[in-house]
């Protein structure tokens, strides 16, 4: 019979990184793109929540990164909707680049979750074992 392990997620592991993820994300916008948007904070909080749980999981590191880019971009579908499409705030469009969905997400980009969702895995487990 296996044995299975249960990893036990606290609230205030989340909390903290929620903070670290809204954090980063904002930063790699402003980097690359010049700005943010108060709603890309809440996004990359919520992504790094859900690469910290992902990490978590027992699946092999590259299942976890497509789970991740795939979790990023829906997040990224969801609030590009809210957003773009029913707030006509203009966050963002990603109409110009190739193979895009509504202009709300995109194949590149998902590539890059992908890629970015690596070290970042391994972040969420270095920042696990400090709290173990």
């Amino acid at each position: 019979m296996k044995s299975r392990i249960n990893i036990k997620i606290h609230i205030y592991e989340l909390v903290f990184i929620f903070l670290l993820g809204s954090l980063i994300y904002s930063l790699i916008e402003i980097i690359f793109r010049g700005y943010t948007h108060w709603t890309m904070t809440v996004l990359g909080g919520i992504s790094g929540t859900v690469l910290y749980c992902i990490s978590a999981d027992r699946q092999p590191l590259v299942f976890k990164a497509i789970s991740g880019a795939l979790m990023i971009t829906a997040l990224e579908m969801v609030t590009g909707i809210i957003d773009n499409i029913i707030l006509k705030w203009s966050v963002w469009d990603y109409s110009n680049v190739p193979f895009n969905l509504f202009g709300q997400i995109c194949l590149p980009f998902s590539i890059l979750w992908f890629f970015i969702s690596f070290p970042a895995i391994f972040f969420c487990r270095f920042v696990r074992s400090k709290f173990i």
